[in-house]
């Protein structure tokens, strides 16, 4: 499991519940409680599916609300997560992925490898990131890979703010290419977890080339790429 251990994994798990409750009608949440306890009983993911797909006509796409000391504990059980800007059916989504018995290794990477195989935006959203919750991590780096080569900026922002399996997990290009993709597309690098800790000669030396290729071009840099290359030549 990527999180240190189980205790963990069913502290997170309790705290999304409670959050869950705390957002969703009555209604709401015992369809969705239901939902999980057949999936959790299911040889084939057919309930795991449909929950999965219909989940967001339950919950609905609004932005969650929970209170600081909750986020406080979410960022101390897992450093550098946070759920500040989820909805409620990404929440809903991860919880729910989060009740898979993980105990059949090939039945619980075939599951989830099901869910991979075509999902819309908003599915591919929630999950890569519940990334950090899937057991048997090393199973993922393939799926996480493929997900940074995404055009879809949702998708990328998943995969980079506030989510440790990256920089947890990616090889040494992969996550270079992380980087170099959050660059490229705009996207606010201050949120990806792990960008200063793995900062390596390879990248500086690509970002060195990107800087010189913008000055060239009269265009700005972006603050942050100075920090990384100065970060290298100080280590």
């Amino acid at each position: 499991m990527f999180l240190s251990d189980l205790a963990t994994f069913n502290k997170l798990n309790y705290i999304f519940l409670q959050i869950l409750s705390q957002n969703l009608a009555v209604e709401a949440m015992q369809w969705l409680q239901s939902k999980a306890e057949l999936i959790a009983k299911e040889d084939k993911p057919v309930q795991l599916h449909l929950s999965f797909s219909h989940l967001p006509r339950i919950t609905s796409r609004k932005n969650i609300s929970f209170m600081r000391e909750q986020a406080e504990q979410i960022s101390k059980l897992l450093p550098g997560f946070a759920i500040d800007t989820w909805t409620m059916d990404r929440l809903g989504r991860v919880w729910l992925l989060m009740q898979l018995p993980a105990e059949n290794r090939e039945g619980y990477l075939k599951k989830i490898n099901s869910l991979f195989a075509a999902p819309e935006m908003n599915e591919q959203v929630a999950l890569y990131s519940a990334l950090p919750f899937f057991f048997y991590p090393e199973e993922w780096v393939t799926l996480c890979e493929d997900g940074i080569r995404s055009n879809i900026g949702t998708v990328l922002e998943a995969i980079m703010y506030y989510n440790p399996y990256p920089a947890k997990f990616l090889s040494q290009p992969a996550w270079n290419q992380l980087i170099l993709k959050a660059f490229f597309t705009d996207k606010n690098v201050k949120l990806i977890t792990g960008l200063k800790e793995r900062v390596n000669d390879a990248l500086t030396s690509t970002l060195k080339d990107y800087i010189q290729e913008r000055l060239a071009a009269q265009r700005t840099v972006a603050p942050e790429i100075y920090e990384l290359t100065q970060q290298m030549n100080q280590q």
